[in-house]
């Protein structure tokens, strides 16, 4: 076997088990005439005491961390295969994309702007004062679907003629990937977009 792929010994359990052979032998041929003096015995039991408490301890750690990391992995994996909805542009790719609208209460009249990666409106509709959610087919006047990429959505609420409030809709966006970086967890959005987990204020199955 090559000697890249042969697993390195745990250097704690190798002390561990050089002490234990050191001192049997130690026991085993000492002379009967002069025996070992009772006092270094006891320090070397003690000795023994602690390496071997310390051997408990690693392997516990060790098991600790596997732990931690399938919890990670399992944690990552919960996300691919949802639906998130954040705040963030969503990839239009000829699928309809589902808004989280969330107009003023003293409103009586809301719509949805939809913008470009340009930032320029591409639609405006009127939806009801309701949270439910809406969906933007992704088509212009004539019917035909816009072009693929990136697009934002904002709710604009009004009371009569006046525009009270103007703020960005969440979107459900297709997780695709999960990531750990630091303390944090990273999303891929369907499209390539990425958005920290603490980002997400709700989760549905996708479709």
């Amino acid at each position: 076997m090559p000697a890249s792929s042969a697993r390195p010994e745990k250097s704690g359990v190798s002390d561990f088990d050089t002490f234990i052979r050191m001192l049997t032998t130690q026991a085993r041929y000492q002379n009967p005439l002069e025996p070992l003096d009772s006092s270094e015995y006891a320090s070397q039991l003690a000795q023994f005491s602690m390496v071997e408490q310390q051997t408990k301890t690693n392997d516990t750690l060790v098991a600790l961390v596997e732990k931690l990391g399938a919890t990670d992995m399992a944690r990552l994996s919960s996300w691919i295969g949802k639906e998130a909805r954040a705040i963030a542009p969503a990839h239009f790719s000829g699928q309809p994309i589902t808004i989280s609208p969330a107009p003023l209460a003293a409103a009586d009249k809301a719509f949805i702007v939809v913008r470009d990666s340009a930032g320029e409106i591409v639609d405006r509709f009127e939806v009801p004062i309701s949270a439910e959610p809406v969906t933007w087919s992704g088509q212009d006047e004539t019917g035909s679907l816009r072009p693929e990429g990136l697009y934002s959505f904002a709710i604009q609420s009004y009371e009569a003629e006046e525009l009270l409030l103007e703020e960005a809709s969440a979107v459900y966006h297709p997780v695709t990937e999960a990531q750990i970086e630091g303390n944090e967890v990273i999303l891929i959005l369907e499209g390539g977009q990425a958005i920290l987990a603490s980002m997400v204020t709700g989760v549905r199955a996708n479709g």
